[in-house]
């Protein structure tokens, strides 16, 4: 039983299940908000599902309850703060007292900044994450009051209930973290009828991100028997429906069933957060290649965890045991070796890529990641030495390209 301090908490209501998109209305009256921005991209508005939100809005009476009256739609892989700041900015035109975020990660982060923003009254995100990191706790951080209600249509990120937002400064060509425990949405909406259009890759690496989030948690020195509830329970959820969801993609049980694996992946990380190798390396190659996280963590998950045995050695039985390994009699080694295989298995079912060939990355390009994965401020906790960092991208782009 650890005795030190610890914090746990989930501060975002949760409202689960098909169509439950339908309570947004009622939701944001409930919250006070009467005038709404809707943040999502323009893939998910050619997809129909912006559509499928914003007409709830129609059926609220005569205009007398909550209404959409501006949305805002140019958001870019990796939460880029160019577009936070014009979400802000179109947010103070029109008045909106209230934000619904229909997305992705990178959706669900870029609504996050524009909160922080409304509410710190900042013109220009950067300014608050200028060094990379900005680390916020009760009872400095103060409740934001600004309604906020997130969607999420990947099950991945679990950004809706995560207090932190990752968002890409292009000034320093980084993802910088804004940690702070009123930042997350104050309700999110599990609707997995949202979900069952993505594609399949996208599916197989966003459920992959889930999945790091669990096992970095679990084998997180900072872990309680909380977060290990939460994360132990996400890696079961996975194995389970993750090939199913990749495979047949209109199983509305198995992708709620993702939606909750994804919320208490993030959960348990955030929670239990200290030695994250896996996300530090897909943070950097992330930025330098614009690969997108959740491929990113499922390449380097199975490598770091080779790596870096004796990060994931202490929990190995338990991780292997998620997985639904067999091994009663097996030492910390063999448990550890066989939950690898597994992952390995996993990635293979679900058609995700074991490296980045597909991304042409050089050799002159390689140069940069090793000082990339240094400064990333996912490296405070658990920096690695360089010769490990470069051990491990020779494992992620074995065939260089001159």
């Amino acid at each position: 039983m650890k005795t030190t301090l610890s914090q746990f908490s989930l501060r975002t209501a949760i409202q689960s299940g098909s169509n439950a998109r339908a309570l947004v209305p009622s939701l944001f009256s409930g919250l006070g908000a009467k005038r709404i921005l809707l943040l999502s991209d323009r893939g998910l508005e050619q997809a129909g599902i912006v559509e499928k939100v914003a007409s709830i809005f129609e059926l609220t009476g005569n205009g007398s309850g909550p209404q959409i009256v501006g949305t805002f739609l140019d958001i870019a892989q990796d939460a880029e703060s160019r577009y936070v700041n014009d979400a802000a900015r179109f947010a103070r035109e029109i008045g909106a007292d209230g934000l619904l975020a229909v997305g992705g990660g990178s959706v669900l982060d870029t609504a996050k900044g524009v909160k922080y923003s409304l509410y710190k009254g900042l013109s220009d995100i950067k300014t608050a994450i200028s060094g990379g990191f900005l680390n916020e706790y009760f009872p400095q951080a103060q409740p934001m009051n600004i309604p906020h209600i997130a969607i999420p249509t990947t099950a991945g990120t679990g950004s809706e209930v995560s207090p932190i937002a990752v968002i890409f400064n292009e000034d320093i060509q980084m993802k910088t973290n804004i940690i702070n425990p009123f930042i997350n949405a104050d309700i999110a909406i599990l609707d997995p009828d949202l979900t069952v259009g993505l594609p399949p890759r996208i599916t197989a690496f966003t459920g992959f991100d889930a999945l790091t989030h669990a096992i970095e948690a679990l084998a997180s020195p900072n872990a309680t028997g909380l977060t290990d509830a939460y994360a132990l329970h996400a890696i079961r959820l996975i194995e389970k429906n993750l090939p199913e969801v990749v495979s047949n993609g209109t199983n509305v049980a198995a992708r709620s069933d993702m939606l909750q694996a994804s919320l208490m992946g993030i959960t348990a990380f955030s929670f239990a957060l200290n030695a994250i190798p896996v996300h530090n390396l897909a943070h950097a190659y992330g930025a330098l290649f614009r690969i997108p996280h959740g491929l990113a963590n499922a390449v380097f998950l199975p490598v770091v965890m080779e790596m870096i045995p004796q990060l994931y050695l202490p929990r190995a039985v338990e991780l292997a045991q998620a997985l639904k390994v067999d091994v009663k009699s097996d030492t910390p080694d063999v448990a550890l070796s066989k939950a690898i295989e597994k992952i390995r298995l996993m990635q293979q079912k679900v058609n995700l890529p074991v490296d980045f060939t597909e991304f042409n990355i050089s050799e002159e390009d390689m140069q940069h990641t090793v000082p990339a994965v240094m400064k990333d401020p996912a490296a405070l906790n658990f920096p690695m030495p360089p010769e490990l960092i470069a051990a491990i991208g020779e494992r992620v782009v074995p065939l260089v390209v001159k």
